[in-house]
């Protein structure tokens, strides 16, 4: 399968050449939302084996595809983790979403003699059915801080974001377009995180 981007076409492995142009490490999870001292074991580490482990092993195997004339990667963190602390419960979540920034600038620097980029995105709500796989524990609410926004938590749209809004930075990250930028994580959240 075949997708042309600016140019660049990204082939899927399985398409026969062995070849990748463009790697998307999009598949991640809120996993369980609970507090620290509450959270099992096993609702910690599937989080982290989704998030975390997902997005080395992606990145990982698409390396000796990409090295022979570079490409792209794009890694989907988030604010949380990164500029947002207010979620409460969110610790497994959110310390994913940071080590996926960190793994994110040791690959592009890695990676860089072979002309690939490797930069990550991080959304803030986006209407998507993230929350699907989502357990809140009840015990959330005792350690929850009292926190308003009188206008609203989104100043730029005041309400999520869409996936077509995120998607589009991505295409500019996949395209030629971004060729000098690797290293990077980029804020697709309308202000969001700068409130909170």
């Amino acid at each position: 399968m075949h997708k042309r981007l600016n140019g660049k076409v990204a082939v899927i492995t399985g398409a026969g050449s062995g070849i990748i142009d463009i790697v998307f490490a999009n598949a991640g999870i809120n996993g369980v939302i609970a507090p620290i001292e509450t959270m099992e074991d096993e609702e910690w580490d599937a989080t982290m084996n989704t998030n975390l482990r997902g997005t080395f092993l992606t990145i990982k195997h698409a390396i000796p595809h990409l090295k022979s004339r570079g490409g792209s990667i794009i890694i989907t963190s988030s604010i949380n983790g990164n500029r947002v602390f207010t979620n409460f419960g969110f610790s497994a979540y959110s310390t994913t979403k940071a080590g996926q920034v960190a793994f994110m600038k040791m690959a592009a620097l890695e990676l860089a003699r072979y002309k690939i980029r490797v930069n990550a995105i991080c959304p803030g709500a986006i209407s998507t059915n993230i929350s699907a796989n989502t357990m809140i524990k009840p015990e959330v609410k005792e350690i929850r801080v009292p926190i308003e926004y009188p206008e609203g938590d989104q100043p730029l749209a005041h309400g999520p974001g869409q996936p077509s809004q995120v998607a589009k930075l991505v295409l500019f990250l996949a395209s030629d377009d971004s060729d000098h930028i690797t290293g990077s994580e980029i804020y697709v959240d309308g202000a969001e995180s700068l409130i909170h």
